[in-house]
């Protein structure tokens, strides 16, 4: 079989490729020189076939394919040193098109006239789409950070006046009432520094439950040498709903346990507990004060308790209340056997 019937069949095939190719696509000799296009590529570019064939590459139209790293990236192709996957180029002036590039060197055929096989997709709406997407997501993240500034504010605010206004009030029931809302708002905000600064995913319990706690203690225990508050939580990580509804069960039962186990000049300790093994948790406030089991089943349910079981039962949980000699502890516990459907919380 002759040179120029290997030739022949090369380009026949490659001329067969083109003509089933639905994408622009041309084939070219080792000068680049056009041997033939798909009809895509006429349709995708404003050129006639008598303006392609027989025509150099880097000369069609006005020049719009005459771009240095290109022609480097070609060569390369032709020489077998690489092969063009995926080259992104501006196409045209003004606010050009973008294009994709892959080129390929056809193996078969006469090794001293090779045959290079180009196709072309173009991208431009789609990288317009992406643009739109990202400046959409940036606005969104802007405005969220915005907002996030904004409830933080709010809630310093809040927290202040109710101060302010139980250190005015000449009732001691009232002043309880509201030194109760001011530790809660207090530790809703630092709730919401914590989800601001997890931002995407999940939420670490551990630096999550300490800082919680370091807010409750700076807020609510005027001598730290009197009573103590420790967090031990494992390498645990959860999702920013689940983390919400885990830290006000623990503000809950923290405040609690600050409120009614140390009465008068009392000492003690108050630790929070969370770990857990899969999806089955354990999550638990102790202390050492003068509660029992007995005290809290005739203590009035209040908002606290209230709060703590709506909580739990959103989380499929169920709430253990033992003695501990002395003290209480009061575990939220969620055990996958006997809640099977309620939401995942997962161990690092």
């Amino acid at each position: 079989m002759t040179t120029d019937h290997h030739t022949d069949v090369a380009q026949n095939l490659g001329l067969a490729l083109l003509a089933c190719s639905h994408a622009p696509a041309l084939l070219l000799d080792g000068e680049m020189g056009v041997i033939g296009a798909s009809e895509s590529f006429y349709l995708a570019f404003p050129l006639k076939p008598q303006d392609v064939a027989g025509r150099c590459l880097f000369e069609l139209g006005a020049g719009e394919w005459d771009v240095p790293q290109l022609r480097s990236l070609m060569s390369a192709t032709l020489g077998g040193y690489a092969r063009i996957e995926a080259y992104e180029m501006d196409f045209g002036p003004g606010t050009p098109r973008r294009l994709v590039l892959n080129a390929q060197k056809l193996d078969y055929g006469n090794a001293d006239q090779p045959l290079l096989l180009l196709t072309i997709t173009d991208v431009t709406e789609a990288r317009i789409s992406e643009k739109l997407k990202d400046d959409l997501l940036r606005e969104k993240a802007i405005l969220l950070q915005e907002i996030q500034h904004r409830v933080a504010n709010s809630l310093q605010i809040i927290a202040s006046v109710l101060m302010q206004s139980a250190r005015q009030v000449q009732s001691e029931e009232t002043r309880g009432h509201l030194t109760d809302a001011h530790n809660r708002v207090m530790s809703i905000a630092t709730v919401q520094q914590q989800l601001t600064a997890s931002r995407i995913g999940d939420v670490e319990l551990r630096s999550y439950f300490t800082q919680l706690c370091q807010s409750l203690g700076a807020s609510m225990i005027h001598d730290h040498k009197r009573l103590s508050l420790d967090v031990t939580v494992d390498e645990s990580r959860v999702g920013a709903d689940i983390s919400v509804s885990l830290g006000l069960i623990v503000t809950e039962l923290v405040i609690n346990a600050l409120k009614h186990a140390f009465p008068g000049d009392r000492q003690g300790k108050i630790e929070v507990d969370y770990h857990s093994d899969d999806s089955d948790w354990n999550l638990s406030v102790s202390d050492d004060g003068i509660g029992t089991t007995a005290t809290m089943e005739n203590a009035k349910s209040g908002l606290g308790t209230s709060i703590v079981e709506a909580l739990a039962d959103q989380l499929g949980a169920k709430i253990d209340i033992q003695d501990k000699d002395p003290g209480l502890i009061i575990s939220v516990i969620h055990n996958k056997k006997s809640t099977e459907g309620s939401p995942p919380v997962k161990a690092a």
